[in-house]
């Protein structure tokens, strides 16, 4: 595994359920194109799989 992921939103939450909508904040992604890094674990490997239709994810 990587040591970090850098996790970046690339399609809006607007017609997404909101337990996808709640993931994807819990994240610290709030806005379109915004990225975040972030430890590369289980729970948010869990939490990129629930929303992989929204986000683009990079492992540094």
């Amino acid at each position: 595994m990587a040591d970090k992921l850098r996790i970046t939103l690339v399609k809006s939450t607007i017609g997404a359920i909101p337990k996808h909508r709640k993931t994807v904040e819990a994240l610290g992604l709030r806005k379109l194109n915004k990225t975040v890094e972030l430890p590369d674990n289980p729970a948010i490997r869990g939490m990129v799989r629930q929303v992989r239709h929204l986000v683009k994810v990079e492992e540094i």
